[in-house]
C-alpha cells in the first residue's frame, strides 16, 4: 500500500468529487433516457421527442464539461510522476487524445445527435491521454475507473 500512497493523494477531496461525477454522469442520463423510453415525460413536457433528445444531448454535453473540469482539478491535486520518456511525454498523450476524439466525433457525425451513442471508448482514451499529459499516475487509475463505469453502463443500456 506504501507504493500506492506515493502516487495517490487520498486526502484530496477533489479526487472523490471527480469519481462521483464520473459515476453520476452515465447514471443520470440513463435514468432520464429510461424514463423517457417508458413514460415519455420529456416528450410530453417539450411537445416533441426530438426536443427531448436534444435537451438530453445538451445535458450530457454540459455534464461532461463539468466532469472534465472536476477531473482536471483532481489530477492537479495529485503527485506528478514522470510516466513516459521525455521524447514521448508530449507525443503519446496528443496521439491518444486525437484517436479518442476521432472516435467521439465520428460517432456523433455518423449517428447524429439524436442517434449518437455515448462514445465510451473515445472518452476513456481521452482520460488516459489527459493522465499522461499531466503526468499523474492517479489519472491512469481514474481512467480505469471510467472504463469500469462505462462497462457497467453498457450492460445496463443493453
Amino acid at each position: 500500500m506504501g507504493a500506492l500512497s506515493s502516487i495517490v493523494n487520498t486526502s484530496a477531496p477533489s479526487l472523490y468529487v471527480s469519481l462521483f461525477s464520473i459515476t453520476s454522469n452515465p447514471t443520470v442520463w440513463n435514468i432520464i433516457a429510461r424514463n423517457e423510453y417508458r413514460k415519455r415525460t420529456t416528450t410530453r413536457a417539450l411537445g416533441s421527442p426530438y426536443h427531448g433528445c436534444y435537451l438530453l444531448a445538451i445535458l450530457i454535453f454540459t455534464f461532461r464539461l463539468v466532469r472534465d473540469h472536476l477531473c482536471q482539478c483532481a489530477l492537479l491535486d495529485q503527485p506528478r510522476v514522470t510516466l513516459l520518456p521525455k521524447l514521448f511525454a508530449t507525443l503519446v498523450p496528443v496521439l491518444i487524445f486525437i484517436v479518442g476524439q476521432v472516435f467521439v466525433l465520428t460517432s456523433t457525425y455518423t449517428l447524429g445527435i439524436t442517434g449518437t451513442d455515448l462514445t465510451y471508448v473515445g472518452g476513456t482514451l481521452c482520460f488516459a491521454a489527459t493522465a499522461l499529459w499531466y503526468e499523474r499516475p492517479t489519472g491512469l487509475l481514474i481512467t480505469l475507473y471510467v472504463y469500469i463505469v462505462y462497462l457497467i453502463a453498457l450492460r445496463y443500456e443493453g
